[in-house]
């Protein structure tokens, strides 16, 4: 029985995440390679194990190409390697990002930039270096992380939260951008998802009791809820869905 929902149009597919062998991302990693596809990912951690578990477990091993994503010519090398590895990227994951804690008052022009440097602009870059591959290829699907935090007016993290605002903007000016040329620009928002990082870092009784109550849905979001949205949109289940931001949080903010 399939851990994921099937789209069967993704087996063979080349797909890049970026943060794919942790939290989410090593969610989504897995849950392509369930469909068959081609994955390559970036992370600046060591995968290496995470590679060899998905090798033991399906048989077949993503591509881990080590990057900091802030390094956009790095970045951008890296989608090369994959290119090389598995063809024209097909399918595109914005889906690595930092959220550490950080307050207002005291936050340096340095630090701002380095919230946006790795929470925007990959994002944006990415897109730049394998929109011409998929245009070549008659299509793709981009899919962008955002997040509920701005839409709750979320405090403690104002990069991060603005650089999240963003990203719906860059989804939805790309998916215009792109349309002609049959490349698709979707957008996520995760509500709070409990991975080890906020396990660790973040997810008091308290907190959790409180955010819990804020969802219609009574159950603590896992990365596992967070990848079937995202095969239905890299899918052409969703072949005429472009330029959305689809929310996945248990019901805390609503949209339209």
């Amino acid at each position: 029985m399939t851990e994921f929902a099937t789209f069967h149009d993704l087996k063979g597919k080349s797909v890049f995440i970026t943060g794919g062998g942790s939290g989410i991302g090593a969610a989504l990693t897995e849950g392509f390679i369930e469909q068959g596809a081609r994955v390559a990912f970036v992370q600046r951690s060591d995968a290496t194990q995470f590679v060899a578990e998905m090798k033991a477990k399906y048989g077949i091993a993503p591509l881990f190409i080590p990057c900091d994503i802030t390094d956009i010519d790095a970045l951008k090398a890296a989608i090369d390697k994959a290119v090389d590895a598995h063809g024209p990227v097909q399918v595109l994951v914005n889906n690595a990002a930092n959220d550490t804690r950080h307050g207002w008052e005291d936050l340096t022009v340095e630090e701002w930039d380095a919230a946006l440097a790795v929470n925007l602009r990959p994002q944006f870059f990415t897109i730049q270096a394998v929109a011409p591959g998929m245009r070549a290829l008659g299509g793709g699907a981009i899919i962008n992380f955002s997040s509920i935090t701005y839409m709750m007016g979320h405090d403690g993290m104002p990069g991060y939260v603005t650089s999240k605002a963003a990203i719906t903007g860059l989804t939805r000016t790309m998916a215009r951008e792109l349309g002609h040329d049959n490349i698709r620009v979707n957008a996520i928002m995760p509500g709070w998802v409990l991975t080890e990082r906020q396990l660790d870092l973040w997810a008091t009784p308290e907190g959790l009791a409180a955010f819990l109550e804020k969802q219609c849905l009574k159950e603590h979001l896992g990365p596992r809820d967070i990848v079937d949205t995202t095969l239905f949109l890299a899918s052409e289940a969703s072949r005429m869905m472009t330029g959305q931001a689809l929310v996945v949080d248990g019901g805390v903010v609503v949209t339209g």
